[in-house]
């Protein structure tokens, strides 16, 4: 009797970790305020790229629809953040063609389609442009919304090289602390 009554509390305490385990994978994100965005979006349209503002927006025209897409994942300096938005900007700009397919994310807060941007040529192999900014050190990864672990490791990759932005410390590998500290001058 005295056996079996501690595999009931042995069970019991498993138990009871696993619901606390769970209770807290699902209430983390809300917690932290990361959006419920799927690494793998199935809603794509091939669109013409109008315009890149910067290492990280663009404008493309989708069946005949201009829209703003941020790239999902990535942060690239901005452009004040001499010489690197410029350096951001100029990459994107060359390695982006004409087409592009976009993978849907969702959107942002201010009404741009949030969306990783692939090369589009037919039936070649496309290329993810998000993830090519990060791999040449031309953008960091935004961890307040990315959960995907490949722009990570692409991260850690080009740290260690020291490309791009990595040849050196400073705001630029931070863009979100830098507008933060502009907003409160």
């Amino acid at each position: 009797m005295k056996v079996r009554g501690m595999f009931k509390a042995i069970n019991h305490k498993r138990l009871s970790l696993f619901w606390m385990v769970a209770i807290v994978g699902i209430a983390l994100p809300w917690i932290l305020n990361i959006p419920a965005i799927s690494a793998q979006s199935t809603e794509t349209e091939i669109c013409e790229v109008r315009s890149i503002y910067d290492g990280d927006t663009m404008t493309v025209k989708c069946d005949g629809e201009r829209k703003k897409i941020r790239l999902y994942c990535i942060d690239a300096p901005e452009m004040k953040q001499r010489p690197w938005g410029k350096e951001s900007k100029d990459y994107l700009r060359a390695i982006t063609p004409k087409q592009v397919k976009v993978v849907k994310h969702g959107k942002d807060r201010y009404g741009r389609t949030i969306g990783e941007v692939w090369t589009h040529d037919g039936d070649d192999i496309q290329e993810n442009l998000n993830l090519a900014m990060v791999y040449a050190g031309r953008a960091v990864v935004y961890p307040k919304y990315c959960r995907d672990q490949q722009y990570y490791q692409a991260q850690e990759g080009v740290k260690k090289l020291g490309s791009g932005i990595w040849e050196k410390d400073g705001d630029w590998q931070r863009p979100w602390e830098y507008r933060k500290a502009k907003r409160n001058r």
